[in-house]
């Protein structure tokens, strides 16, 4: 029932997508302010409490609900799942910002592309030269793309062969959005926020991470050029000062041969960091920092366009692989 669930909730999405300020991202900005108000008094144990309430409740929650329904129906615990996949995967989520960016530079109006990704990423990209804002572009969306699709296809299919439907999609999701929503609120709001709390809801994330980011890179690898990517994740993943975005976007340069990474203008961190920041430089990289490779052109936002729609068939056909042998056997 996951392949079903899956294709189902990518092709309503495609049809009927979120729009930019939805009242799903309202309802969890004020979940996470409402848990953080009133379980955080600023104490170590705390973070631990305010994390548990704001993920796992929502996860557990959802579990309980598939797990009722399907008592009843497998069509309704079936279209259940559609609909918390409707509303925790998909590309529309983000890739509005990308098309807008890519037909802005199409029309060579770089100053256009710049004030969108500074709107999408929070960042001053208003001195960005060309190939620095291709290379960013091309960053966020390789790492939104797993994010917002493998990361939570990855957590779903998991905990869905376990009977809890959908909760692996909301333990991802929500987990990922903590990891950001309290860095942007002590960042950019200016308002206080317990460090503790901070550091551990990204640290829980990474751990939750740790194993999507390096099958998403696996899979970049499979529908790229193999042997680069392999290459390219091996010497070159260091660079990035997060191991599980350095291991994807080093796995995805070498796939299309691109050059990403370097230290010319802040990278993809939440902090806003370079880049190659607390990485390794390795010997054999290029300039800078960067990955080995050709700089950004234009026409790599299309290569990286066609690497995840076939990273995405790769994974759904293995889904459907199973699936029919859990059924046959």
């Amino acid at each position: 029932m996951s392949f079903f669930a899956v294709l189902f909730a990518l092709l309503l999405e495609q049809l009927k997508p979120l729009p930019r300020d939805n009242v799903v991202h309202d309802t969890l900005t004020g979940w996470m302010r409402w848990t953080g108000r009133n379980f955080d008094a600023g104490r170590d144990h705390h973070a631990w409490v305010v994390w548990c309430v704001t993920v796992l409740v929502p996860a557990l929650l959802v579990a309980g609900v598939h797990m009722a329904i399907s008592h009843f129906s497998l069509l309704l615990a079936l279209a259940f799942d559609v609909a918390v996949l409707y509303l925790t995967l998909g590309f529309r989520q983000f890739s509005h910002y990308f098309t807008d960016i890519r037909d802005a530079l199409d029309r060579g109006d770089e100053d256009e592309a710049r004030r969108l990704l500074a709107q999408w990423r929070h960042l001053d990209a208003s001195e960005l030269p060309r190939t620095e804002l291709l290379r960013h572009v091309i960053e966020h969306s390789l790492l939104a793309a797993h994010r917002h699709v493998f990361g939570v296809f990855f957590w779903f299919v998991l905990l869905s062969a376990l009977g809890l439907g959908p909760a692996g999609a909301v333990l991802y999701r929500m987990a990922e959005l903590a990891s950001r929503y309290w860095a942007f609120k002590s960042r950019t709001v200016g308002a206080p926020v317990n460090e503790r709390l901070m550091q551990r809801s990204q640290w829980l994330f990474g751990l939750i991470d740790h194993v999507p980011a390096r099958l998403t890179a696996f899979g970049f690898a499979v529908v790229g050029n193999f042997e680069e990517a392999i290459t390219c994740w091996r010497r070159d993943a260091g660079l990035w000062k997060h191991e599980n975005e350095g291991i994807i976007l080093a796995a995805a340069a070498g796939a299309v041969g691109v050059q990403l990474g370097g230290s010319a203008a802040p990278g993809v961190t939440p902090d806003r960091s370079k880049t190659f920041e607390a990485g390794v430089l390795p010997e054999a990289a290029g300039a800078e920092g960067s990955t080995t490779g050709v700089p950004p052109v234009p026409g790599h936002l299309r290569s990286i366009v066609g690497l995840v729609w076939r990273s995405v068939v790769l994974w759904m056909l293995l889904v459907a692989l199973l699936t029919l042998a859990n059924l046959i056997g």
